[in-house]
C-alpha cells in the first residue's frame, strides 16, 4: 500500500502550533548569528526526510510508557524516523519492546546516540567494545548510524564548578585517534558514524570542531552536529554546516533563543539559528543526511508533542513533507 505524503499541516495541528508559538514568543533571541551569504535553495522538491530525537519526551529506560509516547507522537505527526540514546536501545531491546514499538507505529529507528571517551587512551578498548555492542543493536533494529558524543572537559572525578584547565591541544592527537578507531568499528559493522559536538564536552567550540574534522579520517568519521549547540557555543552554525556539508551525514536540528526555557533552546523557527540556510546547504551537498529535530525538555512551558507540532509547521513552510 502506498504511503501518502503530507505537504501541509492539518488545521488542528496548525491551530496547536499557533498556540505553542504564543507560549514561547517572548523567549529572548539574544545571540545573533553572524552576517553571511545564505545558502540558496536548490531547484525542485526537498529531498531530506526529517525525523526526530526522543530527547524532548524525557525518555527513560525505566519508563516504557514514556518511550512509547515519543514513538507514537513521532508516527502520528508524520516525522520520517527517530533516534534515541544507547541506554534506551539496550534496555528495550532485551525484551523486544523496541522492535515491537517500531512495528506497532511503523516508524523506523535510524540512529543510536552513544557517549564515548576520547581523551583517555586507557579506556579506548572498552569504548570500542561499547560502540560495537550498541552498533549491533542499532543495526538489529533497522538503524544505519551511530552518533558519537564525546566526554566532558572536566578531569575524571572532578566535582563542583571550581576552576580547571582543559588543554585541547594536549588532547587533540588522542581525540583524533579515538574517533578514527570508533568510526572504524562502526564502519566494520556497516554503519555510518559521526562526531556530535556539544557544549561542555572536549569538542565544543568552532575552532575545536574545525581542528578535529580537518584531522580525522572522514571515510569513517563524518560530521553529525547539533546546530543549536554550535550556536550556543558562540559559533555561526549555518557557516560551520556550510563548510562541512560534504561530510555531514547526520544532524540534530535544534534552534537556540538563549531564553529561560528548555536550556535556552526553542521550537524551530523561534530562535537565531539559520535553519533554512542550514537545510539548504545540506540539500545542495546532496548526501540526503538523516536530520533529526531535537529539543531539550528541561523547564519546558509546553508538551514535547506541542513543540514537535510547532517545528513541523515551520518545516512545512520551508517545503518539507511528512508521512501520513
Amino acid at each position: 500500500k502506498g504511503m501518502k505524503i503530507k505537504n501541509t499541516v492539518d488545521r488542528r495541528d496548525f491551530a496547536k502550533a499557533m498556540a505553542v508559538g504564543l507560549a514561547v514568543a517572548a523567549l529572548p533571541a539574544q545571540q545573533q548569528p553572524a552576517q553571511q551569504q545564505p545558502a540558496q535553495p536548490p531547484q525542485g522538491p526537498k529531498k531530506i526526510k526529517i525525523g526526530i530525537s526522543t530527547l524532548a519526551w524525557n525518555v527513560s529506560p525505566n519508563s516504557v510508557d514514556n518511550f512509547e509516547a515519543a514513538i507514537k507522537d513521532t508516527a502520528e505527526l508524520g516525522y520520517w524516523s527517530f533516534e534515541t540514546v544507547s541506554p534506551m536501545i539496550e534496555a528495550f531491546d532485551k525484551d523486544g519492546t523496541l522492535a515491537r514499538l517500531i512495528e506497532k507505529y511503523k516508524v523506523p529507528m535510524k540512529a543510536g546516540f552513544i557517549d564515548v571517551n576520547v581523551t583517555d587512551p586507557s579506556v579506548r578498548k572498552d569504548n570500542i567494545e561499547k560502540v560495537i555492542r550498541i552498533g549491533k543493536l542499532v543495526k538489529k533494529n533497522g538503524g544505519n548510524y551511530v552518533v558519537l558524543s564525546v566526554n566532558g572537559r572536566r578531569p575524571p572525578g572532578a566535582t563542583g564548578r571550581g576552576p580547571f584547565t582543559f588543554n585541547f591541544k594536549e588532547h587533540k592527537a588522542d581525540m583524533v585517534a579515538a574517533l578514527n578507531d570508533y568510526g572504524t568499528a562502526a564502519s566494520d559493522l556497516g554503519l555510518g558514524a559521526g562526531l556530535h559536538q556539544h557544549t561542555g564536552t572536549a569538542i565544543e567550540t568552532r575552532d575545536e570542531v574545525y581542528a578535529i574534522m580537518e584531522s580525522v579520517n572522514t571515510k569513517v568519521m563524518a560530521f553529525a552536529p547539533d546546530v543549536g549547540q554550535l550556536q550556543k557555543s558562540g559559533a555561526d552554525a549555518a557557516q560551520v554546516v556550510k563548510d562541512f556539508a560534504k561530510i555531514t551525514n547526520h544532524m540534530h536540528l535544534k534552534d537556540y533563543s538563549n531564553g529561560k526555557y528548555m536550556g535556552g533552546y526553542c521550537p524551530l523557527g523561534m530562535g537565531v539559528v539559520d535553519i533554512e540556510s542550514i537545510l539548504n546547504s545540506l540539500e545542495q551537498a546532496g548526501l540526503n543526511p538523516d536530520v533529526m529535530h531535537e529539543l531539550d525538555r528541561s523547564n519546558a512551558p509546553m508538551s514535547a508533542r506541542d513543540t514537535a507540532i510547532f517545528s513541523k509547521a515551520y518545516l512545512t513552510r520551508l517545503g518539507y513533507t511528512f508521512r501520513s
